[in-house]
């Protein structure tokens, strides 16, 4: 049966009690994680947030009663343990533990609530995903969890310090505002009082913090939750944390950018003792796109995109040919002693691999122990092949991996993923290394062929170059962005841009985008109107907060950093949420629902 505490308080967490404690007698409160009952000695291993500690019930210094009681102690057991530390000695000294040095000797028990037998072992990670999504506050309970929402808690910590050290100040902005369909899908929410009429969760607080800088706030922050209804990977969920920012009188990229490298170095070194570089490497994104196939390129390895197109440009073999006619590209990597490394199958296996990114094939050219091993030898001569060898400056043992293609965006990207598989599948880069990016000069426009007119790269209040501003409408293809993305081990962490200020410059920037003056007032009229009454120069940037949190925790699913996450469908399989409603709350809000497939 539960007992009451009656004021009994506990002296400290079990994961601090050390050797210090010795002769003392203290007050520990967690869950029983391990029982060992060896009938005249009973023990019992206690866990909360902070660790693990040992008591011992020993017939020699507890009441029998006491030890009866202890014997009735099952798993999860939430109990008060009061009792005096000593050493372990010999082969009782456990070296894996922090506490593994002492134990306390228990004189008083207390059951404060007793467990049922758990869907699932507390700490076994192994267990079924979705039945630790149902059972998540269970699933907290792990070890490695718990450590990650409590580095989670640090950041933020370190955060709104130094954010507040540079004179940010930190604002709330609305969760129920308009929606301004511009980007990802919303999350809409119907009002009561308006029927017929829909708030939108926030995407993120973009108007908002422009509109602060306009109300001259100057330097503002806010460790924002955002929501986009999209679908989910590894790396995003329907709602997420970010950390925004904004700044007044600024209009160089840098001015944000070394703002942010002196927020991240603070963090690595707080957080993993990694000294990251003060000026983190610079790179434009046709760079970017060239070398890598990628707008977030990993940089702890190398194996660069190669351009071949005047290589093979007279060759006879009609892949290569067709793309290059048709004004496309072909491009290769090379996978450093990887000709023997790689067998036919495993090469097919590659080849459809790059066809999920819209490209034709791969073809391959290696140098392994057998001799030369090519796709295409029967349709070039010798001379040809030394060529590739010398433009690709390959070596014995070497193979190049090759992509043609009509379109040169298709062909570097599927080349810049076939990269990033290959060195995960050879481990080309050791954990715990980290490459820091910025990349800059993106374009401002790319052009939707399902809407069939451009669109923004980031979004409608990004500044172009001003070099490029003549461009705006009569070639937006060419105008470029002062947009900036940070990227770490291939992963984009944020991004942000200096923003347009000039009611100009805002209005043309809506026309090349199509949009009639009538769309410009319904959609963003209260905003272009905040322009008529003095804008300061301004820019800022958001962190992926969540993103952030996994780089530091060494975890590619961001699951395993939020407390309560969703699932790949954006249910939560813990409350079963989406769930129906009551129709009293829908006549209410004038909603009919129809009847649709699951």
């Amino acid at each position: 049966m539960a007992e009451l505490l009656n004021g009994q308080k506990r002296t400290l967490m079990c994961g601090e009690v050390t050797t210090e404690y010795v002769g003392k007698t203290v007050t520990l409160m967690g869950w029983v994680h391990r029982r060992r009952d060896l009938g005249g000695l009973i023990f019992l291993q206690l866990r909360d947030r902070s660790g693990i500690s040992q008591a011992v019930f020993d017939t020699d210094v507890c009441s029998r009663e006491l030890l009866e009681k202890a014997s009735t102690i099952k798993l999860e057991y939430v109990v008060s343990i009061v009792g005096k530390v000593r050493r372990r000695i010999g082969n009782n000294v456990n070296p894996n533990m922090k506490t593994g040095e002492i134990e306390v000797v228990a004189e008083e028990l207390k059951i404060l609530s007793e467990a049922d037998t758990t869907p699932f072992s507390i700490g076994d990670d192994g267990a079924n995903e979705a039945l630790r999504l149902k059972y998540r506050y269970l699933d907290i309970r792990r070890e490695q969890l718990q450590h990650n929402l409590i580095v989670r808690s640090k950041i933020c910590q370190i955060i709104r310090n130094y954010l507040s050290d540079n004179g940010f100040i930190e604002v709330e902005t609305p969760m129920l505002g308009k929606s301004t369909p511009e980007g990802a899908r919303d999350y809409l929410v119907p009002s009561r009082i308006r029927p017929g009429s829909f708030y939108a969760l926030p995407q993120s607080p973009q108007i908002y913090k422009q509109l602060l800088m306009i109300g001259g706030m100057d330097k503002y922050y806010q460790i924002a939750r955002c929501f986009r209804d999209e679908d989910l990977r590894a790396n995003r969920q329907p709602e997420f944390t970010q950390v925004d920012l904004e700044m007044s009188f600024v209009d160089r990229e840098e001015d944000v950018m070394q703002l942010t490298e002196g927020l991240l170095c603070k963090i690595f070194k707080e957080i993993r003792n990694v000294d990251l570089p003060t000026r983190f490497t610079r790179m434009s994104w046709i760079d970017c796109m060239n070398l890598y196939g990628s707008d977030k390129p990993d940089l702890r390895f190398g194996m660069q995109i190669q351009n071949l197109d005047d290589t093979v440009k007279n060759t006879k073999f009609a892949v290569f040919q067709n793309a290059l006619s048709a004004g496309g590209t072909v491009r290769a990597i090379v996978l450093k002693n990887g000709a023997d490394k790689l067998s036919r199958k495993e090469l097919d296996k590659l080849a459809e691999f790059v066809k999920t990114y819209k490209v034709g094939g791969l073809a391959w050219y290696g140098l392994g122990a057998d001799g030369v091993k090519c796709s295409f030898s029967k349709a070039v001569d010798e001379s040809e092949l030394e060529e590739i060898k010398t433009k690709l400056e390959m070596q014995h043992g070497d193979i190049s991996l090759i992509v043609a293609d009509k379109n040169w965006k298709n062909a570097v990207v599927a080349l810049g993923a076939l990269r990033c598989r290959l060195a995960a599948k050879f481990e080309l880069y050791k954990s715990g290394d980290f490459a820091c990016l910025w990349v800059v000069d993106f374009p401002l426009f790319e052009y939707s062929e399902e809407e069939g007119r451009f669109v923004a790269m980031h979004h409608p209040f990004t500044h172009p170059k001003n070099e490029d501003l003549p461009f705006m409408l009569s070639d937006p293809s060419r105008v470029r962005a002062k947009a900036y993305d940070v990227v770490i081990n291939g992963d984009e962490i944020g991004g942000g841009s200096m923003r347009i200020y000039n009611r100009e410059v805002q209005k043309t920037m809506f026309e090349a985008l199509g949009f009639t003056d009538e769309q410009i007032a319904e959609r963003f009229g209260f905003f272009v109107d905040a322009f008529k009454y003095g804008t300061p120069p301004h820019g800022g940037l958001a962190l992926g907060f969540d993103r952030l949190v996994m780089v530091l925790t060494d975890t590619t699913n961001i699951k395993d950093v939020i407390a309560f996450p969703k699932m790949q469908n954006a249910s939560c399989m813990m409350t079963e949420a989406p769930a129906q409603v009551d129709e009293k709350q829908l006549t209410e809000l004038r909603i009919k629902c129809e009847a649709g497939d699951d």
